[in-house]
């Protein structure tokens, strides 16, 4: 047999002749991966293989437990640093067996990777180097393949855009427009903004939309950038669509940082709908909670959805009323007039007291002074703001002008 270079020259387009041709000279199992660990070719009639291996060829892809520990035994990070063979061990924990992976390069850009197992034999040097051959014959279809996927995603941006902004509402015309990007409409969605600390360049770029292909907790349908915010729309899989969305936005925030440094990322995730014409208004709730989020930090943290903020929903829509209406609340007058004039921190005390949900105790740490000095100052307030603390709408009354208060700063 020829064992060369022009060995894998096939007069074929597929890539899945050039698989079968690579398995044939190497005598082992191929697979060909893009560079977000989606399945383009695999050889076939294979006598040996891994779990792995079967089930990135039944999902298309490579199941995210693999890819996650390749991350962490280093084997993906040197694969995007070198064009020479990487001998992978086998990880038994995610039935992954020995293999060597090479990255397939243009340029300073990784296209994709070939990976062969080592089941049955090993592979010799001279083998390795007919395997580097290999990835240089593999990027030629890889580029074809490189330039369809750009053009296509430019195309999807378009649409999301013209979703976000509503250039687009009726039912039918939105439904047309993802059957022409190839895109299955969603049987329910979410919206989620995340915003980085600066503007988002080219290789941030190309880092996030590794993460966004090779997820497998929700479905990813669109997603766009704009300056230093990613926007994502998405599909939630299982019966627990808010639980599946929040571990998706823990999970890239952390995958962030850990793979390639990048932090201080805030999440922010609209309501979930089912009507495909409410994309829009859960764009314009991600967008809320990070406002929200940016001028009431202590009170939402922890809180990134839509659906958790309470009382903070309708803050905006409160606000404006009460500018519009001139409203002043009667018992939170009197206690800013008494501190102004007495030099106190009676508003601050009964902003805290009920941020603690009344919690004398944890009111009492919080405000660094001692529980009968709290006691004290709770019943001073109750006096001078005429206020009824055990009343329910009363207390929920003077917590929200505590709140609208804060938005006038």
């Amino acid at each position: 047999m020829n064992r060369s270079i022009d060995s894998f020259h096939h007069h074929s387009d597929r890539l899945e002749d050039v698989a079968d041709r690579i398995s044939e000279v190497l005598q082992c199992p191929i697979t060909i991966e893009d560079v977000n660990h989606r399945l383009l070719a695999y050889s076939t009639h294979d006598d040996c293989t891994d779990q792995a291996r079967i089930s990135t060829i039944i999902g298309r892809r490579v199941p995210e437990k693999v890819i996650n520990s390749l991350w962490k035994d280093g084997t993906i990070p040197m694969l995007l640093q070198t064009d020479d063979p990487i001998r992978v061990k086998n990880i038994d924990e995610v039935g992954l067996g020995n293999r060597i992976a090479i990255s397939i390069w243009k340029n300073e850009e990784v296209l994709g990777f070939i990976w062969a197992l080592e089941i049955d034999k090993k592979l010799t040097d001279e083998e390795l180097g007919l395997l580097k051959k290999a990835a240089q014959v593999v990027k030629g279809k890889l580029l074809n393949f490189h330039n369809r996927t750009s053009k296509k995603e430019e195309r999807n941006q378009e649409f999301f855009w013209k979703l976000l902004t509503g250039h687009i509402q009726q039912k039918d015309e939105i439904l047309n427009g993802f059957h022409e990007i190839g895109v299955t409409p969603p049987s329910q969605h979410s919206v989620v903004l995340f915003r980085f600390s600066e503007e988002i360049k080219e290789p941030t770029e190309k880092q996030i939309n590794y993460l966004l292909q090779t997820t497998q907790q929700v479905h990813v349908l669109l997603s766009t950038l704009d300056q230093n915010e990613l926007i994502v729309l998405l599909s939630p899989k299982s019966d627990q669509p808010l639980y599946d969305i929040k571990q998706f936005v823990d999970w890239t925030i952390l995958q962030l940082k850990e793979r390639f440094k990048i932090d201080r990322v805030k999440a922010a995730i609209g309501s979930i709908y089912r009507e495909i014409d409410q994309i829009e208004l859960s764009y314009k709730e991600a967008l809320s909670v990070q406002n929200i989020k940016k001028r009431f930090t202590e009170e939402t943290d922890g809180l990134n959805s839509f659906s958790e903020l309470g009382i903070y929903q309708y803050l905006d829509l409160l606000h404006e009323k009460q500018q519009k209406e001139g409203f002043v609340h009667y018992s939170l007058r009197r206690l800013k007039e008494y501190d102004q004039v007495h030099h106190t921190d009676l508003v601050e005390t009964l902003e805290t007291y009920l941020d603690k949900d009344s919690n004398v105790n944890e009111a009492a740490k919080a405000l660094n002074v001692h529980v009968n000095t709290l006691g004290y100052r709770m019943k001073r307030i109750s006096q001078i703001a005429e206020l009824d603390l055990r009343n329910p709408n009363q207390k929920i009354t003077i917590y929200l002008s505590l709140k609208l208060d804060k938005m006038n700063l």
